[in-house]
């Protein structure tokens, strides 16, 4: 008899525990999903909202080029948004691959990527330039040929 009501016993605080821990797991399960709208976030979430607008780029764009008139550059960017890219001194390199390029190297088609700093006419200021390899016939280039340094080569 001793042993049973151990047994029962035993059983009836590990239901306990069970039902503790249920009702723990489902609290901290809707206490996450509803952080946001909890503490005053956006109802999707606080990135959500910027997934859903246009944001224009004003640090830089990535594009092909369109048209080239002497340091000024004409990027089709995302949307087919053209972007005007001026090169000054503040260029402190234009790459391809490991190869350092002058402004005359680029041309019409060329895939790039800009990073620079936004001027009071609505242009790019060029800081860094990066060319791209055309793309293999029905899809992205593979990694490997991308032309990132190897410190900074994806995993």
């Amino acid at each position: 008899m001793l042993g049973i009501s151990i047994f029962i016993v035993i059983l009836i605080v590990f239901k306990i525990g069970m039902t503790i821990g249920f009702r723990k797991a489902d609290f901290s399960y809707r206490w996450g999903a509803n952080y946001h709208r909890n503490f005053a976030g956006p109802r999707a979430g606080f990135f959500q909202e910027l997934l859903d607008r246009d944001v224009v780029e004003t640090s830089g764009t990535f594009g092909q080029v369109m048209k080239i008139d002497g340091l000024k550059i004409v990027v089709k960017g995302a949307n087919d948004v053209e972007k005007i890219i001026v090169i000054n001194e503040k260029t402190t390199t234009i790459r391809r691959f490991k190869e350092t390029l002058q402004p005359s190297d680029l041309g019409i088609d060329d895939r790039i990527v800009v990073i620079g700093e936004p001027n009071s006419a609505g242009q790019i200021e060029a800081k860094l330039i990066r060319v791209f390899p055309e793309p293999p016939e029905g899809g992205a280039p593979h990694l490997d040929i991308l032309p990132f340094p190897n410190d900074f080569r994806p995993l």
